[in-house]
This record gives structure tokens, sequence and C-alpha cells, in this order.
């Protein structure tokens, strides 16, 4: 399949007035489209095969013309149809039977987004870039961790994470990462290693509150054939598994305090015994721990042991709650959808008030919760356009309509987000009564996008169009066509 099919477009309509209404919806979304009046106007036409999509209005004969399109087209690409105030030409059996989709003359974009979308998925664009799993079992030890999930965005907070992974991961300090569920901590310690020296030694996580305490020692030491009933052989435990690596102690608050003792004399001496032997066991890992539990309140209730927690809080990372960084949900949603489209082949789309609803909800279960709600909409709505009406009423609990979340004016707090980039959907999501300029507001989000991505990535124009998800040659055009200069610190030249 070619690649010119993403997102080449033919609109073939004798309502003109139509015909160019479609062709500025089509040309907003980054598609590249033309028109013709009558499909009589095809024979020669160049490159029909390389469409991603014909779209054609209701006219009379319009399934001969459909048909004899497939019969000399090799390759001939989906068609979809635009009803319009006349009656149908065909039964709607044959509308199912030849056409990808129906819209209206006057359609949403969602229905519009939605169709293109099917032929996309039809047209294998989907499934073409999503790795095989030998790709990403070949290239998952040499390639970086991207900063996923949690630590996605531009907020004030999610920076401030970033920033203190990268200054405390090339030290061998312990680190105690603290936060609600689903924050992301392991996100943090998975990236403390990797960008520590210790990178090419295990990383080995262990949950210390999900483990009977009459088998933590074990899991935590390892053991001696016949130490206890049970143990028919001898076993390592995570500590002698992370040798030469990092451990991840996670909810280490909820770890019972004789256990408590014995960490704190590995990280004392740093050496251990098996259950069952006297034999001292020299450990060379790296610590980090991670709880949603106050310590400090622990330690007031005799919970927790007040000398292990000062060994442990050398270097604290306070993971922020989803609910207190609501600009960076748009980029998670972004992230989480193209994770999804990689590793299960399914996709799925908001819409703007959709997004705006999610940036209402209060999260409790933070990025864990949004993931998984992810997941849910991919489920029941494959490669499909997701509005208000589709989210759980768990997070739309008062069943608002589009328009009412489209209409929803700036958070009062905004004034207290100045310097932290955000979507302009979050900034601008009221309609101006006198109307917009919607070719320049698109225009506008588009540039602020772009600079931000260059920002983020010192001016590497190959590194910011890998996360824009558009290929480098069409991102250097876009700069030129904006007249979009690069931050002076870039190592990379346009020509490049």
């Amino acid at each position: 399949m070619g690649k010119t099919k993403q997102n080449h477009i033919l609109v073939i309509d004798s309502d003109r007035e139509r015909a160019q209404k479609l062709l500025h919806q089509l040309e907003f979304v980054d598609y590249d489209a033309k028109a013709v009046s009558s499909p009589s106007l095809l024979d020669g036409y160049p490159g029909l095969s390389d469409k991603l999509a014909i779209i054609i209005g209701n006219c009379p004969g319009i399934l001969e013309h459909v048909s004899k399109l497939r019969a000399e087209v090799k390759g001939c690409p989906p068609f979809i149809l635009v009803s319009g105030d006349t009656p149908l030409y065909m039964t709607p059996e044959q509308v199912e039977k030849n056409f990808l989709g129906c819209i209206t003359a006057d359609t949403r974009f969602a229905d519009l987004s939605n169709v293109l979308h099917r032929a996309e998925v039809e047209s294998g664009i989907v499934s073409e870039e999503a790795p095989t799993p030998a790709v990403k079992a070949a290239t998952a030890q040499t390639q970086s961790p991207e900063l996923f999930r949690s630590l996605v965005g531009n907020s004030r907070e999610t920076r401030r994470v970033r920033k203190m992974i990268e200054q405390v991961a090339p030290t061998e300090a312990t680190v105690l990462v603290l936060g609600e569920s689903g924050t992301g901590k392991e996100v943090v310690a998975r990236n403390i290693h990797y960008y520590s020296q210790r990178r090419a030694k295990p990383f080995v996580p262990i949950n210390c509150g999900a483990i009977p305490s009459e088998l933590l020692e074990s899991e935590l030491f390892g053991h001696e054939k016949g130490s206890f009933t049970g143990a028919i052989g001898a076993r390592q435990g995570r500590f002698e598994m992370a040798q030469g690596g990092t451990i991840f102690l996670d909810e280490i608050g909820d770890m019972p305090l004789p256990m408590q003792v014995k960490l704190l004399r590995v990280i004392q001496e740093r050496s251990f015994e098996r259950v069952g032997s006297n034999k001292s066991i020299k450990c060379d890992v790296r610590i980090v721990a991670a709880t949603h539990r106050n310590l400090e309140k622990h330690i007031a209730d005799g919970k927790f042991r007040e000398d292990l927690y000062y060994r442990l809080n050398v270097f604290p990372v306070e993971m922020p709650r989803l609910r207190d960084r609501v600009e960076d949900l748009p980029l998670l949603i972004n992230e989480l959808i193209t994770r999804l489209e990689h590793e299960k082949n399914s996709s799925v789309r908001l819409t703007p008030a959709a997004v705006m609803a999610l940036c209402n909800y209060s999260w409790p279960g933070n990025v864990r919760e949004l993931a998984n709600l992810m997941e849910r909409m991919t489920i029941l709505h494959p490669h499909g356009v997701v509005d208000v009406n589709d989210l759980p009423g768990k997070v739309v609990p008062n069943q608002k309509s589009s328009n009412e979340y489209e209409a929803i004016a700036v958070p009062a707090d905004a004034e207290n987000m100045a310097g932290v980039p955000s979507l302009p959907m979050l900034s601008e999501p009221r309609l101006p009564r006198d109307g917009i300029d919607l070719k320049q507001h698109l225009t506008d989000i588009e540039v602020s996008l772009i600079e931000q991505a260059l920002d983020d990535c010192s001016g590497v124009v190959a590194h910011a169009a890998k996360k824009l998800q558009i290929r480098r040659t069409t991102l250097v055009e876009k700069m030129r066509k904006y007249r979009i200069q690069r931050p002076e610190d870039a190592t990379s030249t346009l020509a490049e």
C-alpha cells in the first residue's frame, strides 16, 4: 500500500456548495482533498488507487458509477456516500453493501472523522504502523523507555518530577516515591533505574503489601532447602535477583514491623542471610521505595519505624494527583490511545466535549483509572469517535450534553497555570457570540503545539515530529509555512 493513501481524499459532487464545505472540513483536519463535479470526469484521472477514500454525492446512476470505478480501478478505495435533500437512488441494503458509510450534507465533524477513521482501518494504515511483537522484543533492550502515562504532560508538577528524576538517577541515593495509588510511582522507579549507571542490570519490583507477612522474608531474601514446610529447594530472593541493579519496594508502608527491622539491617550493613542459613550474602543494590501511606502518621501511630523512614527518605519524590494537573489530560489521553493502537491494534477518538468532560472529573484512581477508561472505550467503540454521551455515568454524573461541555469556561484557577503550556482547546472552549474564524483558530492551535514540541525536544526536528506523530518532512513543511523558528539551542537544521 502506498503511503500517499494516508491523507488523500477525492470528493465527487455536483452540488458545489456542499463539495466546498466538505473540502474545508477535510482541510481543517489535515487531509489533502480534491473535488470533481461528476463521475464522468474521472476517465484518466490520475492516482485513484492512492486515495484513502472517495466521497460521492447522491445522484442518479450512482450505483453504476461506483460499479464502473471498482471494475476499472485496481485497488479502488472505499466509497462514502453523501446523502442530500433528494431521495436515495438505491435501497438501504444497497447502501450498506456498496458504501463504507453514509454522511449527510450537514454532517458533524465527529461523524466525518468516524467514517474516515474506518477508511484508515480498512486500508490497513492503523495496523501497518503498529510494530509486531517480534520488533518490540528486539528493540525493548536498546530503546529508551518513554516517560509515559503518569509522566506525560507539560504542567509545572510533571516537569518538576521529570527534573527530579534527571537529578537523582545518576547518583546512588535511596529514593522514596510518595503519592496516591495510580499516580505512576513504579514508572518513576523504572526511569530512575534506566537513567542510572545500573541500567544494564536487573530492575526487580516487589509489592510489600501484597505478600503475606510469613512469606515476605523469603520473597525478599530467599531461603534454603528445608528451611520451612514447603521449602523443597533453595530459592533466591528479590535482593539477590537485583544484584548490581535496582530493587523497587512498592507499598513499603504496609510492611510488617518485624520485617522493617530486617530491612533496616540490610540497608545499614549491605548484607543479608537467606531464611534457614547463617551465611551472609553481600548485596550491591540500589533501593527505591514507594507508598501511598502517610509515613509520618504511621510513625506516630507506631506502625512504621522512624529510623527506617530516615534511611529511605534520602531523596523524596512526590507524585501529583491527576486532578491537580488537569492541563496534562489531553496529552495523557493521546499517549494512552497511541499505546493501545500499538499494543492492542485498537483505537478510539474523543470529541473536544468528551475531553472537557474528562477534565471536569475528579479521577480518584488517577492515571490508572484514566488508562482503564481508555481501554474500555476502545472495546465499546472500536475505531470510533467517543462523545460525552458515550462516557460512563460516573464520569458524567449530571448527563450534560456536548454543547454544555463545549461551553464550559476556563477553570477559576487557570491564572495559577501561568507559564505552563496547555492545549488551546482547554483555554478557549466557548464559541464567541459573533462566531469565529475557525481556520485561523485551528492554525493557531497547530502552531502552538508545534512550538511546544520543538521546545520540548530542544529544537531537534526529527524528535519533535515523532512527538507530534507526523513525518519529519511534514513538520519541516509546516514550519516553513508558518515561519516557525526553532529554539536557539537547536542542534539540527531545517535542511537535515
